[in-house]
């Protein structure tokens, strides 16, 4: 009697219920189900902690913001391997749901979708590598594969990717199976720092956007050049600062932590030390140059563009979380990439970082 006389003294708050609950029920169900075709395959209700426990997510959570927190934790490099699978747990769910199967950059193309943009930016590798279907090819940081699939797609060629996380080797291989691609993609867990494969194995090698992860670049362009064969051909697109960053400009040092924090990046480089590396190690430099510089259309532009999807998701993860039906800790995450998405396109805006910043490297032949 009590609930009934207080329910029909404030009509208001019984309408305003069951009007919050029918926002909310629309926000899930087009967050949910209205998924672009490329993103398709990774609902909101899957969304969890890779291969962590769904106890462990907020525990994990606050470990990886500990790295940044204790600057003498980034810089031992033996953390650096744990750092990052920590951060593809977190963040492989949300990437896939919001992004796509290709966790990286390009430039945004006139007329073209941003999936397009992105397939022609990975086919750009399969033909500066120049591949055929009789090759072998290393895919350096293959994530969930969606660039592994497509250069496999449009070459024909047999790629080997290999990543850290277990999670996404999981979904690497479930992502080839569906695609009709398992003969032709193969995915191996491991550090690209100490790959499992014998030396001189590889026709062709590539890393999009993933060796930014290395501790030291050294270490996975000697790996890199270990395992490919004399003469053949590695393309990297790094993430580095360019000519505008100053050192000394307070503002400039906050944007590039806030990507390094974002990202799990031990330390951003220089788009002249990455040239200066791959010549130690002995690599010869065939290009160096910033995909992102005019006429390039903005990278940036797809960041900015997301600002209301972003909110959108925001509250529908907290809603599926106050369910219990994402883990705990899933809400941190997701507004960590929300901050560092600012920072990159900070960053972008400047001109201060590029994501694309391409080196085409080659081998010596055995006889040179």
């Amino acid at each position: 009697m009590e609930v009934l006389e207080a329910t029909a003294g404030t009509p208001w708050m019984a309408w305003g219920a069951v009007g919050l609950a029918g926002v909310v029920a629309i926000i899930v169900y087009y967050a949910v189900f209205s998924v672009p075709a490329e993103q398709q395959g990774k609902r909101a209700v899957e969304l969890g902690g890779g291969s962590l426990g769904r106890e462990q997510v907020a525990d994990n959570y606050k470990e990886y913001a500990n790295f940044f927190e204790k600057p003498k934790e980034i810089e031992k490099t033996d953390n650096v391997p744990k750092l990052v699978d920590t951060f593809y747990n977190l963040v492989t769910d949300i990437y896939e749901w919001g992004w796509g199967q290709s966790f990286h950059f390009s430039p945004d193309v006139s007329g073209k979708s941003h999936r397009e943009a992105t397939r022609l930016h990975e086919v750009k590798v399969a033909e500066l590598l120049k591949l055929k279907p009789d090759m072998k090819v290393l895919d350096a940081g293959c994530g969930v594969g969606g660039p592994m699939r497509a250069i496999a797609a449009h070459s024909g060629s047999h790629v080997v990717g290999i990543t850290i996380n277990d999670y996404q080797v999981a979904r690497a291989r479930s992502h080839n199976k569906k695609a009709g691609l398992d003969q032709q993609c193969e995915v191996v867990c491991g550090d690209f720092l100490h790959m499992p494969f014998p030396d001189n194995s590889f026709d062709a090698a590539y890393s999009i956007e993933a060796t930014c992860h290395a501790p030291t670049l050294s270490e996975v362009y000697a790996e890199i050049y270990r395992v490919l064969k004399p003469g053949q051909l590695y393309v990297t697109y790094e993430w580095v600062t360019t000519p505008k960053y100053r050192a000394d400009c307070k503002e400039h040092v906050e944007i590039i932590h806030g990507i390094e924090i974002g990202n799990a990046l031990p330390g951003l480089r220089s788009h002249t030390q990455i040239e200066d590396v791959a010549k130690e190690v002995g690599f010869e430099v065939l290009q160096n140059l910033d995909l992102a510089l005019p006429p390039a259309s903005p990278w940036w532009k797809r960041l900015k563009m997301g600002r209301i999807a972003w909110y959108r998701n925001h509250l529908v993860i907290a809603f599926l979380t106050f369910l219990g039906i994402a883990p705990q800790g899933v809400v941190d995450v997701h507004e960590m990439l929300f901050k560092t998405a600012a920072f990159l396109t900070q960053g972008g805006e400047t001109g201060i970082f590029t994501p694309m910043h391409l080196l085409l490297l080659r081998k010596p032949a055995a006889s040179e």
